[in-house]
């Protein structure tokens, strides 16, 4: 009776874990400290109304309007407000356990972001250990020494690193632009461009952190 007894309790703490790492209650349940902008009522009805194919679009508190415009069982995406979004999603590190990636770009003017780490249950996790953001040289296209001169003039006036990154509500991967470029005089982003690569650099999620997928 008692082994029955302890497989109950097992079985109802392990339901309530898979419970919480879906990403409606992982979001529902954020804490007020790092939701100052979206009370728990507003995110839970922001969760009812996308479940009744209607527009998740609640008044924040700070009478403004955000809205929730993407929710899966492991991605969000949060237009908080005009200038800022919420992204998150649920990382598996291993077969039973997951983490949130939460990531939170403000574009004022330039798009920038910020992303952190934490356990389904929003206990912070050390970043590091789970990424290393990518430095500006990474956005670089190698060059030959004819033209180092030229770029190192223009780099100076690009002396701050600005990154928007991009989770994937399809798949575990992130993605970075580069968008110190939008923050330069405009006709030092055009000759910039030429040394830029085009696309986002990427990252994949393997081993349980984002590593370069290139």
């Amino acid at each position: 009776m008692k082994k029955i007894i302890l497989g109950m309790v097992a079985c109802i703490l392990c339901s309530g874990g898979l419970r919480a790492q879906e990403m409606k209650d992982v979001f529902v349940n954020m804490p007020d400290s790092l939701s100052g902008l979206l009370t728990k009522v507003n995110r839970a009805d922001c969760v009812d109304f996308l479940a009744s194919d209607m527009k998740a679009q609640v008044t924040n508190r700070y009478g403004r309007q955000s809205e929730l415009k993407s929710l899966t069982k492991d991605y969000l995406f949060l237009q908080a407000t005009p200038q800022s979004s919420w992204e998150m999603k649920l990382l598996p590190v291993n077969d039973s356990t997951k983490l949130i990636c939460f990531v939170h770009t403000v574009c004022a003017p330039v798009c920038d972001s910020k992303i952190e780490f934490y356990t389904a249950d929003w206990q912070p996790l050390t970043k590091g250990e789970y990424m290393q953001l990518p430095v500006a040289d990474s956005f670089y296209l190698p060059i030959d020494s004819l033209h180092a001169d030229s770029l190192a003039t223009l780099r100076r006036e690009a002396d701050l690193t600005f990154l928007k990154a991009t989770l994937s509500p399809d798949d575990t991967s992130l993605a970075f632009t580069y968008t110190t470029i939008d923050f330069v005089r405009k006709e030092t982003a055009e000759k910039l461009k030429e040394y830029i690569r085009k696309s986002p650099l990427r990252y994949k999620w393997a081993g349980g952190k984002f590593v370069l997928a290139e």
